[in-house]
């Protein structure tokens, strides 16, 4: 009879609990699958286009979104995708960007000039303004319509989320102006290439154009890429300028606070200067200096087309149609007109400035 001994095997069991950062990601792939899934879709009818017109009268980018927000309409994902989706919609466009920062040269921004560039900053600062006295005409409290017009103005959600503090504004009121900014930043991505075609653009117009009027910075990619990698850079540059405008506005709304400065919170930093607008400048930087071989280029650009893609159909399974409910008639009926306020201006500075 034999007697059983105690094993000595210290090697890690196979149906073990998994490491930490294996649980992580295995919790994306479902969401990041789905996304992948759509947007590889979206690329098949992009070509399939491309086949039988000879280009595609919509770009793969835009038919991700809107597939992606078709899904959304009649399903809404569980526990088991949102995960996967969130770091598709928000992460992966974040990447994007900052890599993007390697295929812009300083050249190119110099290229835009001082006129252009103090525009923008005009641009800003009428944006606030009008969106403000519409936010006050249409009845909205006072940090409601501030955060409104920022949000418009500048950076769509990461404003809105840096000023909040600054103003004291309540949850409530930040909710409804991010759940109303969210939606109505799909809409202007979808329509910044329609509108450049329609008055005949080039890729230099239609990045200014999507520069001036897209919320957020990753989605200056997608209402950009129909006109090209140009118009992608320069769509890039012109709403950096946008977002660095937010850390001026949040010291001059501070200060117009007096009684209330030391009770206000400062906003955190990584809404006045988001991590992949750093890396961007960094690699803007590297790229300027002679730093980033030429070679690189091309794959590099693949490979930011093709995260944007993915990034694009889970931006469209995240939109939410309800919020637009939710934000309320006043909300929405002031968003949109700030929306226009900001075309209106976006177009006059084209029109002005930018020769024909």
């Amino acid at each position: 009879m034999t007697t059983a001994h105690p094993s000595t095997d210290t090697r890690p069991s196979l149906t073990g609990p998994l490491p930490a950062p294996l649980r992580r990601w295995g919790r994306l792939l479902p969401g990041v699958l789905l996304s992948a899934g759509v947007g590889a879709v979206a690329f098949g009818l992009q070509i399939i286009e491309t086949v039988l017109f000879a280009h595609p009268w919509i770009e793969g980018l835009v038919i991700a979104i809107l597939m992606g927000a078709g899904i959304r309409l009649f399903w809404t994902p569980s526990s088991l995708w949102t995960p996967g989706v969130q770091f598709s919609a928000k992460t992966l466009l974040e990447v994007a960007v900052a890599l993007l920062g390697a295929t812009v040269s300083g050249a190119a921004v110099m290229a835009l000039g001082p006129v252009l560039l103090l525009a923008i900053v005009g641009v800003v600062v009428l944006a606030i303004l009008g969106g403000y006295a519409l936010g006050r005409a249409f009845g909205l409290p006072p940090a409601m319509a501030l955060l409104v017009a920022c949000g418009n103005a500048i950076c769509g959600n990461s404003a809105i989320a840096a000023v909040a503090p600054v103003i004291e504004a309540e949850g409530e009121d930040v909710a409804a102006a991010i759940g109303f900014t969210a939606v109505l930043g799909i809409l202007v991505v979808l329509l910044v290439p329609a509108i450049g075609v329609m008055l005949g653009f080039d890729a230099v117009k239609v990045g200014v154009l999507a520069g001036l009027t897209v919320y957020a910075v990753p989605q200056v990619l997608a209402a950009a890429a129909p006109a090209g990698m140009l118009a992608v850079q320069t769509g890039a540059i012109v709403k950096l300028v946008r977002v660095l405008m937010l850390g001026p506005v949040c010291l001059a709304l501070g200060l117009m606070r007096p009684g209330k400065a030391q009770g206000a919170r400062r906003p955190k930093l990584k809404h006045m200067a988001p991590w992949f607008i750093i890396v961007f400048l960094i690699l803007m930087g590297l790229r300027s200096a002679g730093l980033i071989p030429e070679v690189v280029l091309p794959p590099l650009q693949a490979g930011v087309t093709a995260m944007t893609l993915v990034a694009m159909a889970g931006l469209g399974l995240m939109v939410d149609p309800r919020a637009v409910v939710r934000a309320g008639p006043r909300v929405a009926a002031v968003a949109a007109l700030s929306a226009l306020l900001i075309g209106v201006l976006a177009l006059a500075t084209i029109v002005l400035i930018l020769p024909a």
